[in-house]
């Protein structure tokens, strides 16, 4: 007997993303709500949002409400109401009793250390751990006998004895899991709420989901929620499990290896295009290149290029990916996302020419900070690394500049002709040392714009600051 799913092709698509609110989303989770709504999207179809909060211990009302956060951020938007698991009992409970009168399930009165014991008996003699049917031929005396005793069962599905499970997944091709070596498994909680494989398989037929991409720890979840289709004569959709994200070195993805939550990226003042870019490559081969939007890459979106093997996760990369993106910027945006690190009171007119000098040499707000404090600081200014800067100009070099800038103001032309014309300096032994004397820096913006804004006095009082003997 080979067990296999509906056929979904003729089908609108309809995709969906099914976190559980227990924590921040994080990187993994976020490719995975991307490339399903890319994929609903590319087809004119719809991308779905569930909540999957049936375990109350473990699920927060504030993860929930940061998931909605984190996707708009995003921009994930989601078609039609988020559904939420934990006010679906009712739907659950008419499944169980549907299995229940066909025999399908049973209840289970095995405690945790029990099961534990037996699966490291299995495993010391060598075999796969499964349940060992424990409860499957208990007679209706021993079941009382057990909830005399107060223990509260689980609901166990009956696997059929023989027999495969067999589906395409949309990344790793044909699979078939052979029914021994499933086992048993619990589809309702000792306390009445449905199981993740239960509920789960559930609302995706129920709600008319015909794809499913998720990672591939859920694989060997995939044969049992099939057998739960099949029982219950619902639609199962298609499965592609994608390669989970690890660290550069193939280590299990963590803070420890730089990686962060969706929200701590936002808060960090990385944009969501540069993210979006970087998670559409992570195990999806593509021929574009460059910064692009979310319709494109939609558009170029095909399971067919998801790969099998790991995804490495590189911050040096999103780095790259978030210098293009502010650098594509328009005018607004970038003054809307600089504007936090400028000084409080800063005119519109300063503040947009401002965006104009640095926007091309800033990649993160520390970045926009760091200009900030140069342009409008007062003092010597400190370099990039190491100690405050060092005197680098002789008297005569200082002294032409300062009289250039009393002279002809912030003109920059006029100021560099000027002090070319007194000391004989030109090219980098020019411009350097000026550099060097207002910004503390050996590169970075023009600084005709930055002159214009740091002013003449400030501009006179750094080259007295960093005039040596």
């Amino acid at each position: 007997m080979a067990i296999s799913p509906h056929d979904n092709l003729a089908l609108m698509t309809v995709t969906r993303f099914a976190p559980s609110p227990s924590g921040a989303i994080h990187l993994g989770n976020a490719r995975t709500a991307l490339f399903n709504w890319l994929l609903a999207r590319r087809d004119g179809g719809q991308f779905l949002l569930r909540i999957e909060d049936t375990d109350a211990e473990r699920s927060s009302e504030a993860y929930a409400q940061q998931i909605e956060t984190d996707l708009e951020w995003l921009g994930l938007g989601w078609d039609g109401q988020i559904v939420r698991q934990s006010a679906r009992s009712a739907v659950y409970a008419d499944a169980f009793e549907t299995l229940e009168r066909a025999g399908r399930v049973y209840p289970c009165y095995c405690t945790p250390l029990e099961i534990n014991i037996s699966r490291k008996s299995q495993l010391a003699a060598g075999k796969p751990p499964r349940y060992a049917g424990t409860c499957r031929h208990l007679t209706a005396e021993q079941r009382a006998t057990r909830e005399a005793e107060g223990r509260e069962p689980t609901l166990r599905f009956r696997v059929p004895d023989d027999g495969r499970v067999e589906f395409l997944d949309l990344v790793h091709g044909e699979q078939a899991f052979q029914c021994a070596d499933i086992g048993d498994f619990i589809i309702r909680r000792a306390d009445g709420t449905a199981s993740f494989f239960f509920s789960n398989i559930v609302d995706d037929a129920l709600m008319g989901v015909t794809t499913v991409l998720r990672g591939e720890d859920h694989l060997s979840n995939t044969p049992r929620q099939l057998l739960i289709a099949m029982a219950l004569d619902l639609k199962a959709p298609d499965y592609g499990h994608i390669s989970l994200i690890t660290a550069m070195d193939g280590s299990p993805l963590s803070k420890r290896a730089g990686a962060k939550s969706v929200a701590e990226l936002g808060a960090d003042g990385y944009l969501p295009i540069a993210l979006v870019n970087q998670l559409y490559r992570l195990g999806h081969s593509s021929d574009l290149t460059g910064l692009q939007d979310l319709p494109t890459l939609a558009q170029h979106f095909n399971p067919a290029h998801l790969v099998r093997s790991p995804a490495r996760w590189d911050p040096v990369q999103l780095a790259v990916w978030q210098k293009d993106a502010v650098h594509a910027l328009s005018a607004d945006e970038a003054l809307a996302w600089m504007r936090p690190q400028l000084p409080q009171g800063l005119d519109e007119s300063t503040a947009r020419a401002f965006v104009a000098a640095v926007q091309a040499n800033v990649v993160v707000p520390q970045d926009v900070a760091d200009w900030a404090a140069v342009i409008f600081g007062e003092g010597m200014i400190q370099a990039e690394s190491g100690p405050p800067a060092t005197p680098t100009l002789s008297p005569d070099f200082a002294a032409a500049a300062i009289t250039a800038l009393r002279t002809h103001g912030a003109d920059w032309s006029a100021l560099t002709q000027a002090v070319k014309a007194a000391t004989g300096a030109k090219g980098p032994a020019l411009f350097k040392p000026l550099r060097l004397a207002l910004t503390g820096r050996d590169h970075g913006p023009e600084l005709g714009p930055i002159l214009a804004l740091m002013g003449v006095e400030r501009a006179i009082a750094r080259l007295e600051a960093s005039t040596g003997p």
